[in-house]
């Protein structure tokens, strides 16, 4: 087929765009076949199925979004409307590697006598990238410092949760706590057995209850060598518990649990929803951040506002497909990481989705994927 595949939300979809999926009911049943032409008995069908949106193939989506293929007017707008993006946490690829493997060092070696001098390097190493950096803000694309999902987690939430704190005005020896807090908030699952933590089927009862004593048990390695304070085990102890109670280990509610939990407990989210694990496939960014603002009977107002003003989720010059189906490219972003301000490469259009009335129904749907065309 010719055209460019491209993900359209269903109350954007028109007559005539050519479906490029298979359309299945419940049952397994195909209702509509990939090649299809949208009419609007199937675009009422979709709806009535409350489909998020479907792949479509468009002839009309611009073939090229290099510079070269832009309008000069288009070019120029982009240009005189770009803005940097706020200062983000960077890793150097010493730094990230170091931590990297200074994480691994301590799950696999709870009992080591230099476990704190060398937890405490880690969090200074993370103080000083965010100090050198400027930082205020992070891209979940640009902390990288292990292929290990354990590992990798613990630096990326520990990062998220300095910037939370940052912009919540902890000082600095609050945000170096946090460090510490952040990055051995899953020590305990070096006690669980490596097939549940890979398991990529359901847990049993028998193993899911087994994995939330996971924190429970990272508290108590860490409180037996009386070295981490108060602040940093509640961190480590209490970051599954939510505001309603209905966490765990404890189940305790709001009043009951430290805000250094709260801010982990939401970076712990948005860093496990975003990556791929053995039995799920990560969620795109801005729908993982969407789940994380429904969830405010668990999860801190304040804290979740601070987030949504700290993460990044398009940089600045980053390509993106809009829910009309047009891919733009980003020029700046504002408040509201969900909505930045964008120009669409083929009609040269502004789309400032936080201010301008006009854009309230469009959206970003994904990154710009060239590898999705065909």
């Amino acid at each position: 087929m010719a055209g460019n595949r491209i993900y359209i939300e269903t109350d954007t979809l028109q007559s005539g765009m050519l479906v490029d999926q298979d359309i299945i009911d419940s049952k397994g049943r195909p209702m509509i076949s990939r090649g299809s032409v949208l009419d609007d008995f199937r675009i009422e069908y979709l709806k009535q199925q409350e489909l998020k949106g479907i792949y479509v193939l468009r002839d009309d989506v611009v073939d090229s979004t290099d510079d070269e293929s832009l309008s000069t007017e288009t070019r120029e707008l982009i240009e005189n409307t770009r803005v940097e993006d706020r200062a983000k946490v960077v890793l150097n690829s010493a730094i990230s590697k170091r931590i990297g493997e200074g994480i691994q060092y301590l799950f696999n070696n709870t009992d080591d006598e230099n476990f704190v001098e060398e937890a405490g390097n880690m969090a200074s190493d993370l103080m000083k990238t965010i100090s050198d950096n400027n930082a205020v803000a992070f891209d979940i694309n640009l902390l990288r410092c292990s292929d290990d999902y354990t590992f990798k987690h613990s630096v990326d939430v520990a990062m998220m949760s300095m910037i939370i704190g940052k912009n919540l005005g902890l000082d600095e020896k609050s945000l170096r706590d946090l460090a510490l807090s952040g990055l051995l908030h899953d020590l305990g699952k070096s006690k669980i057995p490596l097939e549940i933590l890979n398991k990529k089927g359901k847990l049993s009862e028998e193993e899911f209850a087994l994995m939330k004593q996971h924190s429970l048990f990272g508290f108590k390695i860490l409180k037996e060598r009386n070295e981490f304070n108060d602040s940093i085990l509640k961190g480590v102890l209490q970051h599954h518990e939510k505001l309603n109670g209905r966490g765990y280990p404890l189940g305790v509610g709001k009043d009951q649990i430290h805000y250094f939990a709260k801010i982990i407990a939401v970076a712990d989210i948005y860093d496990a929803l975003v990556t791929d694990r053995p039995y799920k496939k990560a969620y795109p960014k801005c729908e993982a951040v969407e789940m994380l603002m429904a969830m405010t009977e668990e999860l801190d107002i304040d804290i979740l506002k601070k987030f949504l003003k700290s993460v990044i989720l398009y940089s600045v010059d980053a390509k993106v497909v809009l829910s009309n189906g047009e891919i733009a490219r980003v020029v700046a972003n504002t408040e509201n990481s969900m909505r930045p301000k964008v120009v669409g490469l083929k009609s040269g259009k502004m789309y400032d989705m936080t201010n301008d009335v006009s854009c309230a129904s469009i959206v970003v749907v994904s990154d710009y994927n060239p590898e999705l065309k065909t």
